[in-house]
């Protein structure tokens, strides 16, 4: 048997941590707890979380062409493809071509995905407050910040 045979101690992999504490699966464990009360209100205004935040950077940003909504949103091209597609369908965003080159295309919110999101604010404040008051701003700040030191970084 070698060292890492499971049926020998137990594990396959003695030298990993412990699943509670992997920082992967602690952070799909956050994500989920933090994501569960925002995917409830998603669901009452009928977007998905996708849809959501390519609507939340596009208002935040303005005009932008689909590569950088997709980085921007964390989406996948293929996925974002889809969305602005549905998006576009539901009246949220509109597509028009870009100036200087008749092959891109440049991408907004509409003023009807923008009072989407200025009905949905409310609910999601007192959610964001709800998380503060669990876990403190000082924590909530800290807690951003590593995450996106880490996001700033690339490994080698």
């Amino acid at each position: 048997m070698s060292d890492t045979d499971p049926d020998q101690n137990g594990t396959a992999a003695n030298l990993l941590p412990s699943t509670g504490r992997s920082l992967p699966i602690a952070m799909l464990r956050g994500r989920e707890a933090i994501m569960a009360p925002y995917r409830q209100l998603l669901a009452k205004i009928g977007v998905t979380e996708q849809q959501w935040r390519v609507m939340r950077v596009l208002d935040e940003r303005g005009m932008m062409d689909p590569k950088e909504i997709a980085e921007a949103a964390c989406l996948l091209n293929p996925s974002l493809t889809r969305i602005m597609q549905l998006l576009e369908k539901k009246g949220l965003i509109a597509r028009k071509g870009h100036p200087e080159d008749r092959r891109r295309v440049q991408v907004r919110i509409t003023q009807e995905g923008r009072d989407m999101l200025v009905a949905a604010q409310p609910e999601s404040l007192v959610i964001a407050e709800q998380l503060r008051e669990r876990v403190g701003q000082q924590k909530l700040d800290a807690l951003l910040d590593l995450l996106n030191e880490l996001t700033d970084t690339t490994p080698d």
